[in-house]
């Protein structure tokens, strides 16, 4: 932050600028959110990405943001007009089916509802990404503890800068976290492994009528299928069944197949047939999705504990999944970017360098209350979605679904 004061030199007064030196570790919505609603407030912030530029690697799929959440923030940010703009309000549809291919559920947004439009995530970054100072392939290995001078940052290319604040923002396997917490995370017990299908609307014109404009679920017993529109007529598929994290280890085993030997996971053609496999007897059309898939990414589930806190550390905080990592139930990303645009405003609206510490533990407060109430809810919402009982999966679709 930039602060003036004023000194006596040699009968002159003279200014001087202090300048609170803060530091983004991580360059995803809570960390970009947190910089640019900073940056608008006037206030220099630096993000460290460690990847080393922005199309380094598939950014990933939709997101919808919430009115009262990552819209909210957006808000803060002065960017939610050209949200809308970009933004997907048709892509709030969701259609469910039995394994059979029965039709259960088929829900549409009102021509004007706007709750929850979905945005690729790509969209996403580069609509935060604006005129903030980026830097590019700076990972991070080590962070603290303080001194007088402030916090060091470790970087992976032998450098160390010290900061005032230093905000983690860098995911699930945070180095900023291990300054604050000891805490890890942990296997829920579900793994996801991913595909997607391009230009489905010309190459797949079957599938995208299955699918709809939004998103489309099917839950079988300890398992499930679902398919999700992005932009451009992509679709990501996300293939969701209970298994031992080495599951892939022994077939047989761990899943009931009648394979013994071990499957490679970079093996786009064994992922394929042994999740055909795994997903036997559902309706045809259903498992074209995997069929048609391109590749298969291996995304196992973590969390941290519900009610992660940690004693207050001066100079170092966290955001989203560095802070409260939970089952991916379309909350994380909208809670981390709300966070952000908190903690920035928060920290813009110190009176003084020295109420910096103040105005982030009040924060933090705030920010474990609700992030423990929607852990709470979404680690009860993936019991229920990936349930030996699919009817629970369709229950509580009823129950979060306006009629």
């Amino acid at each position: 932050m930039h602060r003036t004061v004023a000194i006596q030199r040699n009968n002159k007064i003279q200014c001087i600028d202090m300048r609170q030196r803060i530091a983004v570790i991580g360059g995803g919505p809570a960390g970009l959110t947190f910089a640019r609603v900073l940056h608008r407030h006037g206030h220099p912030v630096t993000v460290f990405e460690r990847d080393p530029s922005p199309g380094a690697r598939p950014p990933g799929g939709t997101l919808d943001l919430h009115e009262n959440l990552g819209q909210l923030a957006l808000d803060k940010a002065g960017l939610l007009a050209e949200f809308q703009a970009l933004s997907r309000p048709e892509g709030q549809a969701m259609r469910i089916l039995d394994v059979d291919g029965t039709v259960l559920r088929d829900w549409r947004p009102r021509p004007d509802d706007r709750a929850n439009p979905e945005i690729d995530r790509g969209q996403l970054r580069d609509l935060l990404l604006g005129p903030l100072d980026v830097q590019w392939g700076r990972g991070v290995t080590e962070v603290g503890p303080g001194t007088r001078d402030g916090v060091p940052v470790r970087f992976a290319d032998g450098r160390q800068e010290t900061f005032d604040l230093v905000v983690g923002a860098d995911g699930a396997w945070s180095r900023v976290r291990p300054a604050v917490s000891s805490a890890t995370p942990h296997y829920t017990g579900v793994t996801v492994v991913e595909t997607s299908l391009d230009d489905v609307d010309t190459r797949h014109p079957d599938l995208a009528r299955l699918i709809g404009d939004g998103s489309m679920a099917v839950y079988g017993m300890n398992r499930a299928l679902v398919a999700q529109r992005n932009s451009g007529g992509h679709v990501k598929v996300y293939a969701q069944f209970r298994a031992p994290l080495d599951w892939h280890t022994n077939l047989e085993r761990h899943m009931g197949l009648n394979r013994r030997a071990g499957l490679d996971l970079a093996d786009a053609e064994a992922v394929r047939s042994s999740l055909l496999a795994l997903f036997d007897g559902w309706a045809a059309p259903v498992l074209d999705l995997l069929r048609h898939g391109t590749a298969f990414v291996h995304r196992p589930l973590y969390v941290l504990p519900v009610s992660h806190t940690w004693a207050h550390v001066p100079g170092v905080t966290l955001l989203g999944d560095a802070a409260h990592l939970m089952p991916p139930l379309g909350v994380g990303a909208n809670l981390a970017m709300l966070e952000g645009a908190e903690l920035a405003e928060s920290v813009a609206s110190a009176p003084a360098p020295g109420d910096l510490d103040e105005a982030v533990r009040a924060f933090e407060e705030q920010m474990w209350a609700r992030a423990g109430r929607w852990a709470k809810i979404t680690t009860a919402g993936l019991e229920r979605l990936v349930s030996p009982d699919p009817a629970e999966a369709l229950a509580l679709f009823d129950e979060l679904q306006p009629s």
